[in-house]
């Protein structure tokens, strides 16, 4: 329920031409307020104002859309709206503008807003009203451009003014600086490339500034990857997730020496970086050996992802320097060996493991015993399983039962794409029931709501694209809803919706 304060609100920035026009009156305290309610209801003019006139030297959408004594909605945690964000962006744009316009004519006016906050929102946007995080970052990048326009136009006419009628230089006062840091997460591909580039390249002379948290590039050239990363600033960067590269051995053997000035780095993915070391020849290993070389540099690192590299039989090398322990580790389809989920029950890394990903490695056979013990050790601390696609059958999940009921602080479990029957399904759910943290399980179709022609035992393939008895399926998944109820567990969930996963990040954990 939204407090009188709010209802008042949303009233008031329903009539832009009379906010318009209060604005100059109205108490600091209640902008932030006004800001909400003008997000939630899309006045994107409201929106505009109050950026213009912002009283504070820090905007942050984290702290606004948040849910609130005066409103319970987080908006931070929905879609961002495409134009509420283009109308704050205008906003910035105009106020700086003007700012730049009133220095130059040398008329002193104190700088409030110094700060743009806009981390937090939403990655992916769908639909016409939303926008995508690479909408965003190009955006952006496009109004710096446009505003580093206006600035060199004013520095012009500034000129022109101190040089006096007759050419004569005239002594007045250098213009105070003006800028406006603008805090988000980055994410380019080879489309938005050349913009992003652009920018970065006039980044520190320019008064609206990128400040990258967390960056993200795909399908970029190793030149390409290399030459952004240049251009960040060391401090801030808290993330790098480059994934589609193709980059191999020897091209994060060019890139990742350039990681190291990221002194903040706590998170990097890696995934779909074409790295097999199943075939090394004699300068691959020095490549891999330099590659872990280079992990081992990153002394504030907590979050690994090396998704769909054949890493058979190498983390004790991969991991074995690493400064500190990780709290998340991500290895799905990495053709692991027993050695090295051995390697990692005696690891310095499981004592202190917060998310594990072991999707897409075969844990039905030579590997159930290791990941047993694994899970075991890592039971303490485990909020985020992922063990999808990796052919278990109900003999093997029922192996694993008893580790898996110690995993006491355990939130998300995701076992999607195992052969698993209805019997082993309701199994699964009496044991973890009492795992009181548990709030979402990602599960598969019972193999016994396939048709007859399922091949035995099926792969992930034929699970995926077999044919489901819906009528047989929606009995299961009735009775399994049921069998919550009864436990008094209405608040977990259970689905075979794949949309709910990845729903923990891992900085939120």
């Amino acid at each position: 329920m939204n407090s009188l304060v709010f209802l008042c609100a949303q009233k008031v920035v329903s009539h832009h031409a009379t906010l318009h026009g209060a604005l100059g009156f109205l108490p600091k305290e209640l902008y932030p307020v006004l800001f909400k309610a003008a997000f939630m209801d899309k006045r994107t003019l409201a929106l505009q104002d109050l950026v213009q006139t912002w009283p504070f030297p820090v905007l942050s959408f984290q702290k606004l859309l948040r849910k609130c004594q005066h409103c319970e909605r987080a908006l931070i945690r929905e879609r961002p709206n495409r134009l509420c964000i283009q109308a704050v962006v205008l906003g910035v744009v105009t106020y700086l503008t003007k700012m730049l316009e009133d220095r130059h004519r040398n008329k002193s006016k104190g700088q409030r807003l110094q700060i743009l906050d806009m981390t937090g929102l939403q990655e992916e946007g769908q639909g016409p009203e939303s926008m995508s995080l690479w909408s965003r970052t190009v955006t952006l990048a496009k109004a710096c451009l446009d505003i580093s326009k206006q600035q060199s136009k004013c520095m012009k006419r500034a000129s022109k003014r101190r040089k006096g009628p007759y050419n004569n230089s005239v002594a007045l006062p250098p213009p105070q600086p003006v800028s406006v840091d603008v805090w988000l997460d980055l994410f380019v591909n080879s489309t938005s490339y050349g913009v992003l580039k652009d920018t970065l390249q006039i980044n520190s002379s320019n008064v609206l500034r990128l400040r990258c948290r967390d960056f993200r590039a795909e399908e970029l050239s190793i030149a390409s990857t290399v030459g952004l990363l240049e251009f960040l600033d060391p401090a801030g960067v808290r993330q790098v997730d480059l994934r589609f590269n193709n980059l191999g051995l020897s091209g994060l053997r060019v890139v990742l020496p350039h990681l190291a000035k990221f002194t903040n780095l706590a998170s990097l993915k890696l995934p779909y970086s074409n790295i097999d070391v199943r075939r090394l020849t004699v300068g691959m290993e020095g490549s891999l050996q330099y590659f872990a070389t280079q992990l081992s540099r990153l002394a504030c690192l907590k979050e690994l992802n090396l998704g769909s590299s054949r890493l058979s039989g190498k983390l004790t090398q991969l991991l074995g320097d690493l400064q500190s322990p990780l709290e998340s580790l991500e290895l799905a389809f990495c053709y692991l060996l027993p050695n090295d989920l051995a390697y990692l029950s005696r690891s310095l890394h499981t004592p202190a493991l917060k998310k594990l990903d072991l999707s897409g490695n075969n844990l039905s056979e030579s590997l159930l015993q290791p990941f047993q013990v694994l899970l075991t050790e890592a039971s303490g601390t485990l909020l985020h399983l992922d063990i999808m696609e990796c052919r278990m059958m109900d003999t093997h999940l029922s192996t694993l039962l008893p580790a898996l009921h110690r995993c006491s602080r355990l939130r998300y479990l995701g076992v999607f794409g195992n052969p698993i029957s209805t019997k082993g399904l309701k199994d699964l759910l009496l044991k973890t029931v009492g795992l009181l943290d548990l709030k979402l399980v990602i599960y598969p179709y019972p193999v016994d709501c396939y048709g007859e022609d399922l091949p035995w035992p099926p792969t992930s393939s034929n699970l995926l694209n077999g044919s489901v008895d819906e009528e047989k399926f929606s009995r299961v998944n009735n009775e399994l809803q049921q069998m919550l109820l009864s436990a008094n567990r209405a608040d977990t969930v259970w689905t075979t919706n794949l949309c709910r996963h990845n729903s923990l990040d891992y900085f939120s954990l």
